[in-house]
């Protein structure tokens, strides 16, 4: 396990809300049933970028054997599962100590080996870990200082690595769909759970990407309808949730 970085972008007040949760990550209608009504959109861009990127076939039984892919704020795994049954290596970390348990029992029961750690993405680049592919999902609005943050995660990507990033855009709609509507209408998470001052626009995080030293090529949006109760991608609608891809050249 890697050890906590004492130079670190964590908000330790966001991490407590986590905390307070985690026992929760596995129940479908529970505090994370956001996450789990978005997970098979999520899941589909990423194993979309990751194919592109890498050359492989999603047909295939292990299409992503031999990649190493870092879950970055993994939570109790929910992507990181995905990707070990896809035949990658991967390592699971979390700032959030109660987190790691949770991820770890659920693996062993689902029998899957995945290295799960309670760390940051800036102590992993300080230990000189480094990876084909980071999920930042859902993070970057919760940590202290963004752009260094990102920074760590270019640090994390081999030259050619591609990095998933997720988070929530600032704008009013945002504020009533996420906060107003999730939190006080749905009561789909627990009041408190986002900041809406936090939230981060596409250009925002384009222009905080290309400064960490990454090449964005893509982004689109999470959309969520609620006459089929679904979600789906977007390449036009980013108002609220959306998902960027980049590359370390």
């Amino acid at each position: 396990m890697s050890a906590m970085s004492s130079s670190t972008t964590v908000n330790a007040a966001e991490i407590a809300k986590f905390e307070a949760m985690a026992a929760e990550w596995w129940y479908p209608t529970g505090k994370f049933k956001p996450l789990h009504m978005l997970n098979p959109t999520r899941l589909e861009y990423i194993t979309q970028q990751i194919s592109a990127e890498f050359g492989r076939d999603r047909a295939q039984p292990k299409p992503f054997a031999g990649l190493r892919i870092l879950d970055i704020g993994c939570g109790g795994g929910l992507l990181s599962e995905p990707m070990a049954r896809l035949g990658a290596t991967v390592v699971g970390a979390d700032a959030a100590e109660r987190n790691i348990p949770v991820a770890r029992l659920h693996a062993e029961q689902s029998g899957l080996d995945i290295d799960y750690r309670h760390t940051t993405a800036e102590a992993l680049a300080a230990a000189g870990e480094v990876f084909d592919a980071v999920l930042n999902m859902e993070v970057v609005e919760h940590v202290a200082d963004p752009p260094a943050y990102l920074s760590a995660c270019h640090d994390l990507l081999r030259p050619g690595g591609l990095m998933v990033c997720s988070t929530l855009n600032r704008n009013p709609k945002s504020y009533v769909m996420a906060i107003f509507g999730a939190e006080v209408v749905m009561r789909w998470l627990p009041r408190g759970t986002h900041d809406w001052r936090m939230f981060i626009t596409p250009d925002e995080l384009f222009e905080m990407l290309a400064s960490a030293g990454l090449e964005p090529v893509d982004r689109k949006g999470f959309v969520f309808n609620p006459l089929s109760w679904r979600w789906s991608l977007s390449d036009r609608d980013l108002s609220v949730n959306y998902v960027t891809a980049s590359r370390r050249p």
